[in-house]
């Protein structure tokens, strides 16, 4: 070990409680962040908001995103969804083509 005098250092523990108000701030800004971004990816719930309609003493589905309405509920509940699937893919590239061109 080299002689002479040695840099004085200062406990951890001084740094550390330092260190806490700006870890603390820190940690509720990301914690606010979360929050906000799964509050933007989750419906609210609002009847609104709704996406499909299930109406069985009428045997019909409404799909509410395209505006779609199937009377046929037993063939779509056993499977014959085929042209409710349709719609919604042309509706999704109809608009991803209005994203493009604008």
């Amino acid at each position: 070990m080299p002689g002479g005098p040695q840099p004085a250092l200062q406990p951890r523990h001084r740094h550390a409680h330092a260190a806490h108000p700006h870890l603390r701030s820190r940690r509720a800004e990301d914690e606010d962040a979360i929050a906000s971004q799964r509050k933007s990816l989750v419906s609210t719930g609002d009847r609104s908001a709704k996406i499909r309609t299930y109406n069985y003493p009428q045997g019909r589905i409404t799909d509410h995103r395209i505006g779609m309405t199937v009377y046929n509920m037993d063939a779509f509940m056993n499977g014959e969804i085929g042209d409710m699937v349709e719609a919604l893919q042309f509706a999704e590239n109809a608009e991803k083509m209005k994203g493009d061109q604008q």
